[in-house]
């Protein structure tokens, strides 16, 4: 008779009156892990154990990086862009020349900001105070063509007779430059000082006067026939039909007159002298300071970024509004 081991499971026959039948053992029972205390852990558990706190450190870190992503595409290009420019400036420099290097001119600006308000006379203030004057200027001619120039716009919308008629005036001094009309203004009132601020008058005027028009002529006609069927009065029809309408228009007028009146500034401050950014920079040519003169680039530039950035988030403000 065959002995049986642990390590077999054979069949037994067994013969019966039905013939051979097969008899199998029970299988021996698997074998028992060993604790884990004595085997230790597996390879994965291992290294998922030494990763997670690397996660726990990397994690928060992709959230800011999420976070900053809108932010990094709005400031990143114009910083890579100052940067290209700056760079481009110190290469064209670096041999030597008339033109400053960026470095020279960043001394002269820390120096001359460091007291932009001084005064040793009439004809020798800091910058500050040039800038300041000019916006006042600007300011003054300004304000006055917008309170000329929107009404006019408005008028010459509404009144298709009227609009004939200034038509060909308009399309005659409109293309004339802003300091053909210097002269003029010192033979009227005999001082610079005015005449500044005449020669931005005229200048910022058109652009109010054509886009108010414009907006005006694009109302539809649907809302003024309303108007006349509930037989509401012009001043009704102003401010609660057109004036809603033409804000866009307007606002658009009133950002190219701006931009068009600083520019002008500068020119006409260097005719007429006095104080302003624009007699600043001629008489630093005068002086021969060449990294002045940039910096008043810069500083026009600027400030005149400053002027549109402000109208933009007005107009924002009362197209919300209205």
């Amino acid at each position: 008779m065959t002995a049986i081991t642990s390590c077999e499971a054979p069949a037994i026959e067994k013969v019966g009156a039905g013939g051979p039948a097969k008899l199998q053992l029970p299988s021996p029972p698997a074998a028992t892990p060993a604790p884990a205390h004595l085997t230790g852990p597996s390879s994965t558990e291992s290294d998922a154990a030494v990763m997670r706190p690397a996660l726990g450190i990397i994690r928060p870190y992709r959230s800011l990086l999420a976070a900053m992503r809108p932010a990094l595409g709005i400031i990143l290009p114009p910083v890579v862009g100052l940067a290209l420019l700056i760079g481009i400036w110190q290469l064209a420099t670096m041999n030597g020349g008339s033109i400053p290097t960026p470095g020279k001119t960043w001394e002269a600006a820390v120096k001359l900001f460091s007291d932009p308000f001084y005064r040793n006379g009439p004809n020798d203030q800091g910058i500050g105070w040039n800038i300041l004057s000019s916006l006042q200027r600007v300011g003054i001619g300004f304000g006055i063509a917008a309170l000329i120039g929107i009404p006019a716009g408005f008028l010459l919308g509404r009144f298709a007779t009227l609009s004939r008629m200034a038509s060909p005036i308009i399309s005659l001094l409109r293309p004339v430059s802003p300091l053909a009309w210097l002269p003029i203004g010192l033979l009227v009132f005999k001082k610079a000082d005015p005449a500044a601020t005449w020669t931005i008058f005229i200048c910022s005027i058109w652009p109010m006067i054509m886009n108010t028009a414009q907006g005006v002529m694009r109302v539809p006609q649907d809302y003024l026939n309303v108007a006349r069927v509930l037989n509401l009065s012009e001043w009704k029809i102003v401010t609660k039909i057109l004036f809603p309408s033409v804000l866009p228009y307007m606002l658009t007028g009133i950002r190219l007159s701006i931009g068009t009146a600083w520019l002008v500034i500068v020119a006409a401050e260097m005719l007429t002298g006095g104080v302003g950014i624009g007699f600043w920079v001629w008489d630093e040519w005068n002086n021969l300071k060449v990294e002045h003169i940039i910096i008043a680039i810069f500083v026009i530039g600027i400030v005149g970024l400053i002027l549109e950035q402000t109208l933009l988030l007005l107009a924002k403000r009362l197209r919300m509004e209205s």
